[in-house]
């Protein structure tokens, strides 16, 4: 009768076997049938709720893995929370306004926007944006994700909106919404104002110039034909010139030259000398910058005066120290016009072409008339030097060409006004990373006010109408008409009703005696929609609740969302709309290098999926320090590959070993538990305070080891290899593996509930081989307790003590399987010197042989650990492979030990005459 592979302890097989991508979607689709995220979210009704904000993608393309990274760790945090003692609602979001879906529909789609009417556009971006949100929305739940999909917030919907109409109007009556004429980034490309949050930097290539600029008015303190130099890389900007600006406290040096005197900052005179390439140039006179106030030059090539004016944003980083400035084309330049009573000049149209406000040279692209401003300054006598540099200049997010200053009439959110408002409630707030508090005070600190107009169709319209006068008209009554108007009908309405039908009943003044009135045509910044979903959400929304408790976004939203949310939320609650924000970093290829298509290192979650499942890519997830930039690449994730599979293995073996076990009626006290065991429940406890710390402080690479190393090491590597023995081959109910199983059945409960968070497939599949489990879906549950133990830390350090010698023991086994000694352990006897802790520990021990692995131990008391490894006498059990002494002495079993020859005897005899055919 062969005995090596049958008739031992009866095990059941945990079925996945690397079939994610097949097993997910079904598990998927499971769930969604069952409405689980409902049946969470009633378990936890009377809980303390916790709201995770969901900062809304952009309704537009396919997701990327930075998209997964960021959703998969707000599923992480939404999952944990719920199994952890609160009721942790998740409403996804998507901002579905701007200039991305226009110019997808026109480029993609093939939409000629000048064939349609302002409604029949605004109707096929609302219809492309609602099947971007589906198809995303579908990409979301592959990943894996619980939620409120079929209820989340999108900014195009009429609630939505109703809520931003009442925040504008709230930010308004506060008196923190103007409207001026000043420089605001101007795309040209896009032909719209954009804020800062929108600017990314590239680098360009542009001309650095030196322009002399003669003196008309020296005002007695330097002489008439002295000249000023200024250096410009904007040359364009010239024919907008209206002044010099100087620093008041600086030194000005008069430098003679040949036969011309400039003028320029003293400490400024050797680098300006070297770069002009002068020689033989001399200091004549040096005056106070303070001084030079209102001195007049002329204009380099038109016939008007340019104003020397005195300013604290003057430096000497660059330049001269003596500044071209054009209020129309930048915020210092705009601030020192208004203080000096200059009116912003901005000879530029908003396709980015010169007008006849730049008289030779109206009609020319702004940066096409570089080289002609160029050349009229040569003519003129006025360029001093002309070279190329490369710098960072600001471009346009979305179509990645550079934008310009210009001064148009817009509308603004001064953010001057509330900004000690902004930065105190900064400072109530928990930033983790904590240099995001820095980073944002720094921010709003430093930031000027924000442009919030835009001059697109596909938007939120700015809710002003204006009187005759031209005056503008945004009372408590016009609000809340439109926001009432647009919770009922949505925005449409403003572009296709006329404006009396949008206006209050009966509504009238004394500044428009004909009755007639007019409306903004332009929309809002789409940052102030997504800014304003702490009210079209938190406050909206039963299943929410403002301040949110967190935030969570990319290291970018500290300029984006979480600023524009931190400006709105100020200006009408009086205090940020978070708790506490979390940030991430950015996802880079294998080797550290930003991804794109055209070097051919993007990873495409949807493919990864395809491939590997989502179980994978979220582990992943959980082993990053996701707080700075990732890394991803196929190597990583194949990597991340072998880790799951030591954890399903782990699964698969646990479940297995407990086929046949009931916990109802074989589960052992812990008091008749062998120290092992309790030695193996102090390392769940371990896991158990270890993961949960991760999760509660979003460390989930701390939750990832954890969980990594109880499955290889206090499970596989130890406890599972002790206990196959007893779990194979023992007698069914014999009380030690009745006790390992105790240990396995509540290790596999416990591992299952910490793993739901990070591979929510895999965990409920597991879920449902768990004899007696108290819910039929392990997301029902909550997360493991520690279990109570005596005498703790005394048994922990004599098992670190035992394990030490289990290693070198091991080691001295590897050596003698080198050295052919023995072939596997079970076939080695050893003789072991220990000292009196472990030779104590080992002889309590009824087979303290399993703990090597081997067949025969020999303990000798020493004071240092030694090994002899030798060939154990007798033969190998065909049923336990151990080597014994007593194999054959019961002659119906001639190939069995006796204790394996005791355990085959209470067979079934009709398995035994199978087992013998």
């Amino acid at each position: 009768m062969n005995f090596k592979k049958t008739l031992r302890m009866p095990q059941t097989e945990f079925p996945m076997r690397g079939n994610l991508p097949n097993r997910e979607p079904v598990w998927q689709g499971e769930w969604e049938e069952a409405k689980l995220y409902e049946q969470v979210m009633t378990k936890n009704a009377d809980k303390p709720m916790y709201v995770l904000h969901d900062g809304p993608i952009y309704a537009n393309g396919n997701i990327h893995v930075g998209h997964a990274m960021n959703r998969i760790v707000k599923d992480m945090i939404v999952r944990h929370r719920n199994m952890d003692g609160f009721k942790a609602p998740f409403v996804p979001g998507w901002d579905a306004h701007g200039l991305p879906i226009e110019t997808a529909l026109t480029k993609t789609k093939k939409v000629d926007r000048k064939k349609m009417s302002v409604s029949e556009f605004r109707a096929a971006c609302e219809a492309y944006a609602w099947d971007q949100v589906e198809t995303q929305k579908e990409q979301f739940k592959r990943l894996g994700m619980i939620g409120d999909f079929d209820n989340p917030y999108v900014t195009l919907t009429p609630d939505f909106e109703a809520n931003q109409i009442k925040v504008f109007g709230e930010m308004a009556k506060a008196g923190h919404v103007y409207q001026g004429k000043k420089p605001v980034y101007w795309s040209p490309s896009s032909e719209s104002a954009l804020a800062e949050a929108e600017i990314e930097y590239h680098d360009k290539r542009s001309p650095s110039i030196y322009v002399a600029m003669k003196v008309t008015d020296g005002k007695g303190v330097i002489d008439n034909g002295s000249e000023f130099i200024i250096w410009t890389t904007t040359p364009w900007t010239l024919p907008a010139n209206l002044g010099i600006s100087v620093h008041p406290d600086y030194d000005y040096a008069l430098v003679s030259v040949a036969d011309r005197t400039f003028v320029i900052a003293s400490k400024l005179f050797d680098e300006v000398s070297e770069t002009l390439e002068w020689e033989d140039a001399k200091i004549v006179k040096t005056v106070k910058g303070a001084e030079l106030d209102q001195v007049v030059a002329a204009h380099p090539f038109y016939d008007r005066d340019s104003l020397v004016m005195t300013g604290q944003h003057v430096t000497l980083d660059a330049g001269t120290g003596a500044v071209h400035t054009a209020p129309g084309h930048g915020e210092d330049d705009f601030i020192i016009g208004q203080q000096y009573g200059l009116e912003p000049l901005c000879p530029v149209d908003n396709k980015g072409v010169m007008t006849e406000e730049a008289p030779g040279f109206a009609g020319i692209f702004y940066d096409e008339a570089n080289k002609p401003i160029t050349e009229k300054l040569d003519e003129n006598g006025a360029l001093l030097k002309l070279k190329f540099i490369t710098h960072s200049y600001p471009h346009d997010w979305r179509t990645k060409k550079p934008v310009i200053y210009r001064a148009t009439e817009q509308w603004f959110v001064s953010v001057e006004n509330m900004r000690q408002e902004l930065l105190d409630a900064i400072a109530r707030v928990d930033w983790q990373p904590k240099w995001g508090e820095v980073r944002l005070h720094n921010m709003i600190r430093d930031r000027g006010d924000w442009c919030i107009s835009r001059q697109r169709v596909w938007g939120v319209p700015i809710p002003v109408f204006y009187e005759e006068d031209g005056s503008p008209i945004i009372t408590d009554e016009t609000i809340a008409h439109v926001a009432d108007l647009f919770r009922e009908h949505g925005s449409n309405i403003w572009f296709d009703w006329e404006t009396k039908d949008l206006m209050p009943n009966g509504y009238s003044s004394e500044k428009s005696p004909n009755g007639n009135y007019t409306r903004e045509t332009d929309i809002m910044d789409v940052w102030f929609d997504s800014g304003s979903s702490h009210q079209g959400v938190l406050e909206e929304r039963d299943d929410q609740h403002r301040p949110a408790d967190l935030y969570f976004e990319g290291s970018d939203q500290y300029r984006g969302w979480f600023n524009s949310s931190l400006i709105t939320s100020v200006a009408v609650t009086g205090d940020a709309p978070y708790k506490k924000v979390l940030s991430h970093g950015f996802t880079l290829d294998g080797k550290g290098e930003k991804m794109s298509k055209s070097l051919g290192n993007v990873i495409d979650p949807a493919k990864v999926m395809k491939q590997l499942g989502a179980d994978i890519l979220r582990l992943w997830v959980s082993s990053t320090d996701f707080q700075s930039d990732v890394r991803v690449s196929d190597d990583i994730l194949k990597q991340v590959s072998e880790t799951y599979r030591k954890i399903r293995n782990t699964l698969r073996f646990m479940l297995g070993n407990l086929s046949d076990f009931d916990p109802a009626t074989d589960r052992v006290k812990m008091s008749d538990m062998n120290d092992v065991d309790l030695f193996m429940y102090q390392r769940l406890n371990d896991v158990i305070s270890r993961a949960q710390k991760g999760y509660r402080e979003y460390a989930f690479g701390t939750t990832y080891q954890a969980l990594h190393h109880f499955c290889s090491i206090d499970l596989s590597a130890f406890y599972m290899d002790v206990a196959k023995d007893a779990l194979y081959c023992d007698h069914e109910n014999d009380a030690e593996r009745r006790a390992m199983q105790t240990v396995l059945y509540d290790s596999v409960v416990a591992l299952t509930k910490l793993l739901a968070p990070i591979t929510p497939y895999t965990a409920e599949e597991a879920w449902c081989f768990i004899k007696d489990r108290e819910t039929d879906y392990v997301q029902l549950t909550e997360m493991p307790d520690v279990f109570t133990i005596d005498n703790e830390s005394e048994r922990e350090a004599r098992w670190a003590h035992l394990l030490n010698v289990r290693t070198v023991v091991l080691k001295a086994l590897e050596e003698a399987r080198a050295d052919k000694v023995i072939g596997k352990s079970l076939e080695a006897k050893l003789v072991l010197t220990v000292d009196e802790t472990a030779y104590a520990m080992l002889n309590e021990m009824s087979h303290p042989e399993k703990l090597f692995i081997v067949s025969q131990l020999e303990l000798v008391k020493g004071e240092e650990t030694n090994v002899s490894v030798q060939k154990a006498e007798g033969e190998a059990c065909e049923r336990c492979w151990h080597v014994k002494e007593d194999v054959g002495e019961d002659e119906s079993f001639n190939t069995l030990c006796t204790r394996c020859a005791d355990v085959v005897k209470t067979y079934d005899p009709a398995i035994l005459e199978e087992t013998a055919k």
